[in-house]
């Protein structure tokens, strides 16, 4: 998956945190080599640990189930937007989160923004 760099700001790279399984794709050189580059912090899961990714295989099940699987794209450029469209208009601001409450991921990050700092 290459990183497209110029889409984003360093500051919003930044903000990035890469979970991934143990999976040579995501462990070569080049692919980690880019994100120390754009100073994303870099997790990977430990060996015999499925639990570690648990979040991430949640998400990628949802999208799938959700999304992917109901549409039949007309080319990658399709599926991109698609699912841009579904992260940021259903997952992010409409589908209910169980682990934050029951609520939405943009009103879990609004609510929490409006407390009072520590």
């Amino acid at each position: 998956m290459p990183l497209h760099l110029s889409s984003y700001s360093i500051e919003e790279w930044k903000s990035i945190f890469r979970m991934s399984d143990r999976g040579v794709q995501y462990a070569s050189h080049d692919y980690v080599e880019q994100l120390e580059q754009i100073g994303a912090q870099i997790s990977m899961s430990s060996v015999s640990n499925p639990y570690d990714n648990a979040k991430a295989e949640s998400f990628f099940k949802t999208l799938k189930q959700e999304e992917v699987y109901l549409k039949e794209y007309e080319s990658f450029a399709d599926a991109e937007a698609n699912l841009e469209v579904f992260i940021e208009q259903v997952y992010n601001t409409k589908r209910l989160h169980s682990s934050l409450g029951y609520v939405p991921p943009a009103e879990f990050e609004a609510s929490y923004a409006a407390l009072p700092s520590r």
